[in-house]
């Protein structure tokens, strides 16, 4: 069996000659699932009509599931996100004054990619603009570069600021380290 790519994001060639199957295989993967269909070349009319036919399949599912349309990852979740907005999260930065003293604060920092391979960021400091107005000027920038990167803001259910808080004491929380047996 051999596996090549078609030039299409999410769209795969599979030719297995032991079991008779040639085509081009969807993969659309979306807030956490997946979705697949083959378009077999016998049945859709041949290789180029199969692959023109997996192409708007995946075009037209992409716009169905409200993926934007672009051959760039699209991160809508991840587990290990504390604030519940992807691309912001609340860190301490450090930096070295001309005198070499450190300093350091608390902020909310904001990452986009402007374009593939690229990664831009970003701060907003908790002692200039408080707790909650650092998190709403984060989410803000965040969804001003998702409108110009994929020409609409992809997370629109922003949690409260009460709940972002509370994930975020919770994440803050010391472990319990177990006692080890000698």
């Amino acid at each position: 069996m051999t596996r090549a790519q078609s030039g299409y994001k999410g769209i795969s060639r599979i030719d297995h000659a032991e079991k008779h199957t040639h085509g081009w295989y969807v993969r659309v993967c979306f807030d956490r699932k997946m979705h697949s269909k083959f378009f077999s070349d016998a049945s859709n009319g041949g290789k180029e009509k199969a692959l023109k036919k997996a192409v708007k399949y995946r075009n037209d599912l992409e716009k169905q599931l409200g993926k934007p349309r672009t051959d760039r990852i699209v991160v809508v979740s991840n587990s290990r996100n504390t604030t519940g907005v992807i691309g912001v999260q609340r860190t301490v930065k450090m930096a070295k004054l001309k005198d070499g003293a450190d300093l350091t604060g608390a902020v909310y920092e904001v990452t986009w990619s402007p374009e593939p391979n690229v990664l831009r960021k970003t701060s907003f400091s908790i002692e200039k603009y408080g707790e909650e107005g650092a998190f709403r000027k984060a989410v803000e920038l965040r969804q001003q570069m998702e409108k110009k990167v994929y020409g609409r803001i992809i997370q629109n259910n922003i949690p409260p600021f009460e709940e972002v808080k509370k994930r975020l004491d919770e994440a803050l929380k010391p472990t319990k380290k177990k006692k080890r047996s000698h």
